[in-house]
């Protein structure tokens, strides 16, 4: 398999598809929300995003099957699966917040060999395959050099429908706003996963995440030299629903902190 040609073919795609998910945005009201569940929203949008990555992606890999958040297609493929989130940051998208992306993994009987997120209104396009390093259109990326927690920029995102954890959650916030420079909240873990990748966090956590939410960040980051584990330091962090993501230097630091809460 050419994975450098099918990442290539795959950010042409995403590209396209970011182009008519801004082209929707112009003429979008918030009246045409849809809701899936507690604080769980869907637009046309979304929709029509997966739609036209199904399409593609069913053109670019015909043999593959799809793990697609709006359930556009439910094929299951023998060896590849490509996991789908059209629009990561749906929220944001509706209230007209530029922090949403398009999240695009591929599975090689389950081993991820592929990730592409597309920062849509940043006309960002960070992207790796299989045994390549990490790019930003064009441009190889690492994670970040700093060793200091106490200067580390960490970013998180905030339960909205599994409260279960909540309270421990908070704790670990709170610890971690005393023992780094601070943290942020984007609301989208695709581009917050491919931020870490780029330098630009050293990590980021959360819990209650979805495949498609972070399995092309996830992949993204460690191509570019971070690491990438579930709340017990494992690897089921694309199915799992916990994800430590961070820069490798201050991995202990971070995960030792989390056990700390979360045991």
């Amino acid at each position: 398999m050419d994975f450098k040609k099918l990442c290539s073919d795959t950010c042409e795609l995403v590209r396209k598809t970011g182009s008519a998910v801004l082209e929707e945005r112009k003429s979008f009201k918030r009246s045409q929300v849809e809701i899936k569940g507690s604080h769980d929203f869907v637009t046309h949008v979304d929709r029509l995003a997966e739609k036209l990555l199904v399409e593609g992606l069913t053109k670019i890999l015909p043999e593959a099957g799809f793990i697609a958040e709006e359930g556009t297609s439910t094929k299951e493929g023998k060896v590849y699966n490509w996991i789908i989130d059209p629009i990561d940051g749906t929220t944001n998208f509706i209230h007209g917040i530029p922090a949403f992306s398009i999240s695009i993994a591929l599975l090689e009987n389950q081993q991820l060999v592929m990730g592409v997120v597309y920062e849509i209104n940043a006309d960002e396009m960070f992207y790796a395959w299989k045994n390549s390093p990490a790019y930003l259109n064009g441009k190889e990326i690492q994670v970040s050099q700093e060793s200091n927690a106490d200067l580390s920029l960490l970013a998180t995102g905030f339960p909205y429908h599994d409260y279960n954890m909540v309270d421990p959650y908070l704790e670990l916030l709170k610890h971690f706003m005393k023992t780094t420079s601070g943290i942020r909240r984007l609301g989208s873990a695709a581009v917050d996963l491919a931020y870490v990748a780029c330098g630009r966090f050293e990590g980021f956590y959360e819990y209650g995440l979805n495949p498609w939410d972070v399995a092309g960040g996830a992949f993204i980051v460690k191509q570019a030299g971070g690491t990438v584990c579930d709340w017990k330091g494992g690897d089921d962090f694309i199915f799992g629903k916990t994800i430590l993501a961070d820069n490798s230097i201050l991995h202990n630091n971070y995960l030792n902190s989390i056990r700390k809460f979360f045991g």
